[in-house]
């Protein structure tokens, strides 16, 4: 059985031939150090994992052949999450964990407090295949790019409730085995918090359910993970 497990963003078929971009390829050969006819994991996020056999890895590419498939594609709870950026190396681990823990989209927004105005949304991509690849899934989140928060409230359609988690709620962490099924997204927002007017907005809002993630005021990216666990155990896969 195939060790590595390799994001292809090519239709899976038994027999079918799938080319290696040059990164790829090194990875296979220079790195892993793979040779001819080694077992390779394949998915690409819509057909299932695949086991596949290399073929050819140069400087400029290579190519796999695939073999059969070893899993069915299993996708993710409707639940996106919703995040503010902070110091690249926290919001590369949100969007890591958000991949691994079964979010199926990721949203960087724009608040009043972000500390970062810009972000490389094709970096972003990469951790989240990354993630896929290294903990076993065959569904990688988009990363959408970076969006003012206002402008997300204002074509959001109301039928996908958002679960807030506000830091002023901190005290006992709330079940949310009451909450109603169907699609949500998680907000979290900045180091700094949202601004009173965010506060204000939100709170009018009647598909958002604000909640406390615990007695202790976390950091975003625990946050994250933390309502995400939360989600997961009480809505998503995870029961």
């Amino acid at each position: 059985m195939a060790k590595i497990r390799l994001f292809i963003d090519h239709p899976l078929v038994a027999g079918q031939a799938v080319p290696l971009d040059a990164g790829q390829s090194h990875y296979l050969s220079g790195v892993m150090r793979l040779r001819q006819g080694d077992a390779v994991a394949v998915f690409n996020g819509r057909d299932g994992e695949w086991q596949a056999s290399l073929q050819e890895a140069g400087k400029r590419g290579g190519s796999l052949i695939v073999l059969a498939q070893t899993a069915p594609q299993q996708d993710p709870p409707d639940l996106w999450l919703i995040f503010a950026p902070i110091k690249k190396a926290r919001t590369d681990f949100i969007v890591e964990k958000a991949a691994e823990m079964g979010a199926a989209r990721i949203l960087p927004v724009q608040t009043d407090h972000t500390n970062s105005d810009r972000i490389r949304q094709d970096r972003l991509q990469a951790h989240a295949i990354e993630a896929a690849e290294q903990c076993g899934g065959t569904f990688v989140p988009p990363v959408a790019d970076l969006a003012p928060l206002s402008r997300l409230l204002d074509g959001w359609d109301p039928a996908r409730r958002i679960l807030w988690a506000d830091e002023s709620r901190a005290g006992p962490a709330q079940t949310l085995a009451g909450l109603p099924p169907g699609p949500w997204a998680i907000l979290i927002g900045p180091e700094g918090g949202f601004s009173a007017g965010e506060r204000a907005r939100l709170s009018r809002l009647p598909f958002v359910t604000p909640v406390s993630l615990g007695p202790r005021i976390l950091r975003a990216d625990t946050a994250a993970v933390a309502a995400l666990a939360l989600w997961q155990a009480a809505l998503g896969d995870w029961r």
